[in-house]
């Protein structure tokens, strides 16, 4: 007898789903087809396991399982319990009526009990997609599958009771998640606020900056001046989380298994700060079975590099191209995989090896050249790409121990939206631009137009701080930027001479 259930394969943060056959006939051999790998061929072993242990029993007959489409490689252990269920329908121990109307995926232990999976999301999302009736998965994935809608989402422990629903013995009922509710409740939930940080109000207005337009920011200072601290409080002034875009971030967390147990949909920006031994395949994603990387998983939120000159070469100089197409593509000899990439880049640094060049009060103790050399660990064509250079002095003891109360993340974040709304009505017969930041060179030209005051401040700063040219175009548009907080139409003299001072490594006597 030949039975069919279904299962699915995960590809990028898509999903495709997969018809799993199961013929049991004459013979004593087991035959697994459709290119597992060697997780998958494993599954022998735990569903042998997993039936007897509940007085089901594997056939001693030849047992043949192909799994459809064969020219798409299956990866992991989910498909355990869709075999499973297969298997007990094509020996005939028991009868499932309504097997071929569900998507079922789950690990299986050794004693029946279901360990959860990666990829749940997207899964749930290619099912509804299918018209199947529902989705039979380990609890612990039920609540992150539940995000879709029009779609029976089971959640079952065991291998029994997986199988005693679809015989019509068990009823469980299906789990609901209000989604909506739950997301919106949680966008305005702030882990660190603006209010904490005392002082650095020039920093603040840096990061306010950033945030309305998507800027990338590099902040230069000595240790212990409040880098960390600043860039951990950004995620915390963007604007909310669309339903669209916490959708996008949610599946990419699932594909990476990130998102923990009974997660649901994230409602919160996403904030990632690898450490500088990351390697190449981390930060951008890869390898033999392609996983997300860090700049995937900091898709609509941050990605803060902390000491920028100490991560190797090689890994900064791959994340120009994403910084640019704000996707990547992952090409192997077998599969080709498209991650998104939409991130604002943090970086900080140290202005030198011993932190305290140009410091107020403490004296560097680099050797001559040193400072230079340090600086040129961070190439020009990523420098390039980051719009922001922001020098940060460490906080005084007057502005340490004052009771004001600094402006809340919330006041901040106000503002940022309703820069964020001008640049929304600006771009919105260009869907790929949707903040200052991702204008192209013919776009700048065209919005970004200054009076003959501000083209002779221009020149003058150029000329005078020795900018070099590819600080033009950055310069415009952090001045549309800085117009747009103002309610400005139009780009002033004082928004151009704000923005200029946000590029000091441009300067060609920067630790000259």
């Amino acid at each position: 007898m030949v039975a069919k259930t279904f299962g699915s394969a995960v590809s990028g943060v898509d999903a495709n789903l997969i018809t799993i056959e199961v013929n049991v006939g004459q013979g004593t051999s087991f035959f697994m087809v459709g290119l597992p790998d060697s997780a998958v061929k494993e599954s022998q072993q735990r569903v042998e396991s997993a039936l007897k242990y509940f007085n089901y029993r594997m056939p001693r007959q030849k047992v043949v399982i192909n799994l459809a489409p064969a020219d798409i490689r299956k990866e992991g252990s989910a498909y355990d319990l869709p075999i499973a269920m297969g298997i007990l329908q094509a020996s005939e121990q028991v009868d499932f009526p309504e097997l071929g109307r569900y998507v079922i995926m789950g690990e299986l232990a050794l004693d029946g009990n279901l360990r959860p999976i990666k990829g749940v999301l997207p899964i749930a999302i290619e099912a509804r997609k299918q018209g199947l009736k529902g989705f039979i998965l380990p609890k612990e994935n039920a609540k992150e599958a539940s995000i879709v809608n029009n779609l029976d989402i089971i959640p079952v422990e065991t291998l029994q009771e997986a199988s005693q629903f679809l015989m019509g013995e068990l009823d469980i009922e299906p789990l609901v998640t209000d989604t909506r509710e739950i997301f919106y409740h949680s966008l305005d939930d702030i882990e660190f606020d603006f209010a904490d940080v005392q002082g650095q109000e020039n920093i603040k207005r840096a990061m306010e900056i950033a945030a309305a337009g998507g800027h990338n920011v590099i902040m230069v200072g000595p240790p212990g001046a409040g880098k960390t601290m600043l860039a951990k409080r950004l995620p915390s002034i963007l604007p909310p989380l669309s339903l669209q875009e916490a959708l996008e971030a949610t599946k990419i967390h699932s594909v990476a298994g990130k998102l923990g147990k009974n997660a649901s949909l994230l409602a919160s920006r996403p904030f990632r700060s690898p450490h500088h031994t990351i390697s190449d395949v981390a930060l951008v994603g890869g390898g033999g079975n392609p996983q997300p990387g860090e700049i995937s998983l900091a898709h609509n939120g941050v990605l803060f590099l902390d000491e920028l000159p100490e991560f190797k070469r090689t890994v900064l100089e791959v994340m120009q191209q994403p910084l640019e197409e704000r996707k990547v593509r992952i090409s192997r000899a077998k599969v080709s995989v498209d991650y998104p990439a939409n991130f604002m880049l943090i970086a900080s640094m140290n202005p030198c090896p011993c932190g305290y060049y140009n410091h107020p009060e403490k004296e560097c103790v680099c050797g001559p050249g040193i400072v230079q050399r340090y600086l040129n660990k961070v190439s020009g064509p990523l420098l390039d790409r980051i719009d922001l250079h922001v020098e940060v002095t460490p906080v005084k003891f007057d502005e340490m121990t004052s009771t004001r109360k600094s402006e809340s993340s919330k006041a901040i974040r106000d503002r940022v939206i309703l820069g964020r709304d001008k640049q929304k009505e600006r771009f919105k017969d260009n869907p790929e631009v949707y903040c200052n930041a991702m204008m192209p060179s013919h776009m700048v030209k065209e919005i970004c137009q200054i009076n003959d005051g501000g083209k002779i401040l221009l020149k003058t700063a150029m000329e005078r701080l020795g900018l070099s040219a590819r600080a033009y175009d950055r310069i415009l548009k952090v001045a549309r930027t800085i117009a747009d907080i103002a309610g400005s139409d139009e780009i002033k003299v004082e928004h151009l001479a704000e923005a200029i001072q946000y590029r000091s490594l441009d300067r060609e006597d920067w630790a000259g």
